[in-house]
């Protein structure tokens, strides 16, 4: 039994900020109150914790986070994945299936679901769309959302085939499963990575094109209205990008976009100065794009912040900047940025950061997760918004991370996961 007293508790679900104790028992919040203790008389059992000056919230959920396991685990593995993911705050995560072997049948699915059982959180996956994501041959999308799925996506291999995305639009919606879509087209693009722009001037590189961005959006939209599927636009990067999410949310599609925290932080400048630390897919664009994004979340065209956790190692990321693999880690970092760039400078209110960060990716999978209120598990964060750390030491086994050096603002005490503390910070407070 666990007692989180005189917090600030804040439930996105319900829309509720109070200051009040919080108890917990086998896995369950039992109640939120001012003297929710008095009607128990286990009080020795009792593990009370002081939350006084801090945030009480759900869990946070990412939807989108590469564990590099199997295939890749010099990289990351789901237990040290699962560690960093605790640590900031996460717990519950979806990991991408652009694994090696693919996450293309069951038995790779349900190998992965295992070792997740082990890790202390809630590690899920989606399946892959298309066969060896190849692109040409589909799944077999029912046997593989019976055995675990919670939704389908190629990231990392975006599908140019009209056909093939139609037929998965089509199967998803009867499966009631979400599709992610990776929104680059390939064929536009020279050297991934870097935008078209200054940044891949300055390396004297074509880079990639916002037109690859926008093409493979403006598709799918269309192909989702035709079909009437859920779909994510992952990692959205483009301000025209965000307007037509915008518009097609306006006319009623079910379509749902995804911002990573270097997407509302940064800017292509930011290649200039940290090179391969700060090249990824899609690539960092112009200041116009990123508070495209920012208003995008104020308004809730865009509703999911996710990290896109992608783990290198050093040696990788000290390649030339055409050789080295796009992608930085997230999981430590999202919630201090997304406290700072949008919290700090009044884009958002805490309780819309912690929406976009847990209620809202738990709704779009299904999952049960992002409430807090009496009655539903116990997967809680208590963290200090105003408390500062410097980015440096990582549970994640990489560090490929662009805001090593950095003092943020919010620094997670504890996670609590079924109602099992899985991290405890004891070095900062």
């Amino acid at each position: 039994m666990i007692l989180v007293k005189n917090g600030q508790i804040i439930n996105p679900a319900t829309q509720i900020s109070l200051k009040a104790d919080m108890l917990i028992e086998e896995g369950i919040i039992k109640a939120i109150g001012t003297d929710v203790y008095e009607d128990t008389n286990e009080k020795g059992e009792m593990q009370i914790i002081d939350a006084e000056g801090m945030i009480v919230i759900p869990g946070l959920v990412d939807v989108h986070v590469h564990f590099r396991d199997p295939g890749f685990t010099h990289k990351e593995d789901i237990i040290t994945g699962a560690k960093a993911a605790a640590k900031g705050g996460f717990t519950t995560v979806v990991l991408m299936a652009n694994t090696k072997p693919p996450v293309d049948n069951t038995e790779n699915l349900q190998s992965i679901l295992e070792k997740g059982k082990k890790t202390g959180i809630h590690v899920e996956s989606c399946a892959n769309v298309t066969v060896g994501m190849a692109g040409h041959d589909l799944v077999d999308m029912a046997e593989l959302a019976a055995a675990g799925a919670v939704g389908f996506s190629d990231d990392g291999m975006p599908l140019t085939d009209e056909r093939i995305v139609r037929q998965a639009m089509q199967q998803s919606l009867l499966l009631r499963k979400p599709l992610s879509f990776h929104e680059e087209d390939p064929t536009l693009i020279h050297n991934n990575g870097i935008n078209a722009g200054i940044a891949s001037s300055a390396f004297g590189i074509a880079g990639s094109p916002r037109e690859a961005e926008i093409t493979m959006i403006k598709r799918d939209i269309g192909l989702a209205h035709e079909t009437g599927a859920v779909i994510s636009i992952q990692h959205i990067s483009t301000a025209e990008g965000v307007e037509l999410v915008r518009a097609a949310r306006a006319a009623g599609y079910n379509i749902h976009a995804e911002a990573t925290p270097h997407h509302f932080t940064l800017t292509e400048d930011a290649v200039l100065r940290l090179g391969t630390l700060a090249k990824m897919n899609p690539p960092l664009r112009t200041e116009s794009d990123r508070m495209a994004i920012i208003k995008g979340l104020q308004d809730g065209t865009i509703d999911i912040i996710a990290t896109d956790h992608a783990p290198h190692t050093q040696a990788e990321k000290e390649q030339a900047i055409t050789d080295a693999p796009s992608g930085i880690i997230g999981l430590e970092t999202a919630l201090s940025l997304g406290i700072r760039e949008l919290v700090q400078k009044g884009y958002l209110t805490i309780m819309e950061l912690i929406e976009r960060m847990s209620t809202a990716p738990a709704q779009l999978y299904h999952l049960p997760a992002g409430d807090i209120s009496p009655g539903q598990k116990a997967d809680v964060v208590i963290f200090s918004p105003d408390k500062i750390h410097r980015v440096g030491k990582f549970a994640s086994k990489s560090n490929n991370s662009p805001f090593i050096g950095e003092d943020l603002p919010g620094v997670v005490y504890m996670t609590i996961c079924d109602g099992e503390i899985v991290y405890h910070n004891t070095a900062d407070f």
